[in-house]
């Protein structure tokens, strides 16, 4: 297992609040002051993590590309050469599926938008999502597999090498460029949806968005929101991954780099 993945697990949330309440309980005897303040740092932040309504304004600071009206859908064939779904993990060795891999449920969503996206429009699909730790399948031949089992489509590029979203956009443009695709349409989930636009369109493409799975869109819940929830804590702890990503890849990744 990669140490870069193992380090962020620990520095990013909950992880990192977790440390605090741990370096906390350590602290308690000699240094009483600073084990209070990161006890109420570690338990403050994962409460807040907890909440759904935390999750609402989060996205809502991210979801900047408006949702593509149906009847938009058919006239992507004028405007895009293809349609590009980005991998979003794997789950491993499902006991249910005999064993094999299947994509996660982020990718699931992608897949299942694509492929309406792809029937209404006749658009042709490409797929871009490398190995997991170096294992194979790569992601984006088990999106190929499953978008060819549960809906009957073909998926015509395979790109089989990337591990982060500025690999999606360079692997794809060297693949898909070579053969005249420049307009895509590109297909991730809305809070995801800025910093992987960029990425392509950083990478030479231009690019039509198809965001989905839009977690700024709340609904009625018990005390408005502010009643913990433990899926919460998942869906704040993607969404402050994509804020940090969004705020260093334009300083880690100049332009044309």
């Amino acid at each position: 297992m990669p140490i870069r993945y193992i380090l962020k697990q620990l520095l990013m949330p909950p992880g990192l609040l977790l440390l605090l309440l741990l370096l906390a309980w350590w602290a308690r005897r000699r240094f009483p002051r600073l084990a209070l303040a990161g006890f109420a740092l570690g338990l403050g932040g994962l409460w807040l993590m907890s909440l759904p309504v935390l999750v609402e304004w989060s996205a809502r600071q991210l979801e900047r590309e408006p949702a593509l009206a149906e009847a938009q859908w058919a006239g992507l064939a004028w405007r895009a050469d293809a349609i590009v779904i980005l991998g979003a993990g794997r789950e491993q060795g499902d006991p249910g599926w005999g064993g094999v891999d299947q994509p996660g449920l982020m990718a699931l969503e992608r897949l299942r938008y694509a492929a309406r996206l792809a029937r209404a429009s006749g658009l042709p699909l490409a797929a871009t999502g490398g190995l997991h730790y170096g294992q194979p399948p790569s992601e984006a031949a088990l999106m190929a597999d499953a978008m060819k089992r549960d809906y009957g489509l073909a998926i015509r590029w395979l790109e089989e090498e990337s591990r982060t979203t500025w690999e999606n956009a360079r692997l794809s443009a060297r693949m898909l460029q070579a053969q005249g695709v420049r307009r895509v349409v590109l297909v991730t989930q809305a809070w995801h949806m800025p910093r992987a636009r960029w990425c392509f369109e950083q990478a030479g493409f231009e690019v039509i968005t198809a965001p989905m799975g839009f977690l700024s869109q709340g609904y009625d819940r018990p005390l408005g929101g502010w009643l913990p929830e433990a899926r919460a804590i998942w869906q704040n702890s993607q969404l402050f991954n994509e804020a940090l990503g969004l705020l260093l890849y334009p300083l880690a990744y100049a332009p044309d780099s």
